[in-house]
């Protein structure tokens, strides 16, 4: 309640003016945060990389193991097969008529042709194998560039975050003790016009009868309404808050 009370009874004049301060304090933020440039964003787009990678890996993986498991399959019907000829071969040692000679021969052919399919299967599984133990190499070896990529990248983050972050914490304790000037409608307003102009500078000085911002030229009356300090003025084209340089000198005394 007694912050709300006090930017209340502000005059116009302190607000104009924590508002200046707030730009000021805010554009010294905005170059830190510049200088970090596109690594935070850059840092992410690693992370999200990695992490696909990873999966592609794990998928790869599972894949390999299941061919892997049908490899041991094909391997166990060669065997079985293999052990029914054995059978079959023993008992045609010992047929006693035609019919049981044609009925085992058919069974030692049909084997036969078992151990071939599975062979053939085989073959192509242990292909299979190869190929995806080739793609699952090169997938960490990527993983292992990214990792190192990230890296490299977060540790001149840090560094930069380590030389800038005392000064960001000491200005964004000052951009607090501003904004308990200037009312919620008010402050509002200035958070929405940095959001939409390019250079963050939604509060500007009159400069040459022109605002500061978009260099429009200001009428006489509405330029002594913004020296007078009793109004917070916008500009009719690209809605920044205008104010009297005059603030900016006291500000600066």
């Amino acid at each position: 309640m007694a912050k709300k009370t006090k930017k209340t009874t502000a005059s116009v004049e302190d607000k104009l003016k924590a508002l200046h301060l707030l730009q000021v304090i805010d554009t010294k933020v905005d170059k830190i945060r510049i200088i970090r440039g596109e690594l935070p964003l850059e840092i992410e787009d690693l992370e999200d990389v990695i992490v696909g990678l990873n999966s592609r890996l794990e998928k790869l993986n599972e894949d390999l193991a299941t061919s892997k498991d049908v490899i041991v399959g094909n391997k166990n019907s060669i065997a079985l097969a293999t052990e029914a000829i054995e059978k079959y071969e023993k008992q045609l040692k010992n047929i006693k008529n035609n019919r049981e000679f044609t009925s085992l021969t058919k069974e030692v052919e049909y084997q036969n042709l078992e151990i071939q399919i599975a062979e053939k299967k085989k073959i192509q599984n242990e292909a299979n194998v190869l190929h995806k133990t080739e793609i699952i190499n090169a997938c960490k070896e990527q993983i292992s560039e990214k990792d190192e990529e990230l890296k490299i990248k977060q540790s001149e983050l840090d560094e930069i975050v380590k030389e800038t972050e005392k000064e960001e914490k000491a200005l964004m304790t000052d951009s607090a003790k501003a904004e308990k000037v200037i009312d919620d409608r008010l402050l509002g307003a200035y958070k929405r016009i940095r959001s939409k102009v390019a250079n963050g500078m939604a509060v500007v000085s009159v400069d040459r009868n022109a605002c500061g911002g978009c260099f429009a030229t200001i009428p006489p009356q509405r330029e002594l309404d913004i020296q007078m300090h009793k109004k917070v003025i916008a500009c009719e084209h690209c809605g920044r808050i205008m104010i009297d340089a005059n603030i900016f000198e006291e500000q600066e005394a």
